[in-house]
């Protein structure tokens, strides 16, 4: 023993103990039992593909997400336009081609309700899971009038100034592009408060009005589905799933009311239902005070027009942006809430994820 600790140590018995006791917890009992819990420095670190980031943890979604770090993410991070030509890409570049690009940074630290105190420690990134939980109570849905997430984010990122954690594509892809403990600039007032995401979608329109709808969606004849046709200028448009033919879940047009407007929509992808009830089950899982619900009236009905300023305020939960702003009207007449909370709530009662659909995950 004398000679362990003459040569392991230096530093006297105390030291010579810590070291002694540090080596059988980390070596020697990994020796005696052939394995060990603790990772080998450098060891990856292996994920799913389904994880979310919040205030700097992972959170399982069970459906597959691509972050800001991953291959092929949007990163909201970086100050220059994702999509110009490198060499001119800068940020003095794209602000020059931009003039709504005011800013190098399209988002900003959720600073409203913070005492002085939270506001420096948060500041530089500090966010603890219990503050940001304290501060977030709403998910808003948008659709994006982009067709697909590459687009949106070149919008977003390239030309408007603008962010959003989230992008759902046609395929039911979540792209995750900003830690959720950032501030995004997509709902005005509800910015502070908010996770928001954008769905790849060509929106809704006045029954008397000009859209694209026609260019987007080819009905299908003698049963067949109606098609998402994409513009031959996006190429695949970005889609991850190679090979990936989008029909939207109902084949009819939608027609419906939103902010008093007689509206028509195409209906968004049964792909994109499935992952956003998974992601809206992962959000009210993480953020408590986000309740699994829609506004509703005093029957029960969905709100289809802007909350007014007192229930905005007052209101937790999952919302549409035409509840937060009267000149809006996503996610449009179209979108299945009730599909999608009630999909929500079986998930969060539901025990774990089956192992076949972890390991398609992993795939990914």
């Amino acid at each position: 023993m004398k000679f362990f600790l003459a040569h392991f140590t230096g530093s006297g018995p105390r030291a010579a103990l810590r070291t002694l006791t540090h080596w059988l917890l980390l070596g020697g009992l990994a020796a005696a039992t052939g394995c060990s819990t603790i990772p080998r420095p450098g060891a990856p670190a292996e994920r799913r593909g389904d994880e979310i980031v919040v205030a700097g943890k992972f959170f399982h979604t069970g459906t597959p997400v691509v972050t800001w770090m991953d291959p092929g993410g949007y990163d909201a991070y970086r100050v220059e336009r994702r999509f110009g030509p490198y060499a001119e890409s800068s940020w003095e570049a794209s602000q020059a081609a931009s003039r709504e690009l005011k800013t190098p940074n399209r988002y900003g630290l959720r600073a409203r309700g913070l005492t002085t105190n939270q506001v420096e420690q948060v500041r530089g990134g500090g966010w603890d899971l219990p503050l940001l939980q304290n501060v977030v109570d709403q998910f808003v849905i948008h659709f994006d009038v982009c067709g697909v997430s590459r687009t949106c984010f070149r919008v977003l990122q390239d030309q408007r100034d603008l962010s959003v954690h989230f992008m759902l594509d046609l395929d039911g892809t979540i792209y995750q592009t900003l830690d959720l403990k950032e501030r995004a600039w997509h709902a005005t007032t509800s910015n502070d408060r908010s996770v928001g995401i954008e769905v790849a979608n060509m929106g809704a329109y006045g029954t008397n009005e000009a859209n694209p709808l026609a260019v987007w969606y080819r009905p299908g004849t003698n049963g067949q589905p109606t098609v998402i046709t994409l513009p031959a200028g996006l190429g695949d448009g970005g889609i991850r799933t190679k090979g990936f033919v989008g029909h939207p879940a109902r084949p009819e047009p939608v027609h419906g009311v939103t902010q008093g407007h007689e509206l028509v929509q195409y209906d968004f992808t049964p792909e994109q239902y499935a992952a956003l009830a998974r992601l809206t089950a992962t959000l009210c899982q993480v953020f408590p005070k986000i309740k699994c619900a829609y506004p509703v009236d005093a029957q029960g009905r969905l709100i289809d027009h802007k909350l007014p300023n007192a229930e905005l305020a007052a209101y937790g939960g999952v919302l549409g942006h035409f509840h937060i702003q009267t000149n809006k009207v996503d996610p449009g007449p179209a979108f299945q809430w009730d599909y999608v909370i009630g999909r929500a709530r079986e998930l969060m009662a539901a025990p774990c994820l089956p192992e076949r659909s972890a390991r398609a995950l992993r795939q990914f």
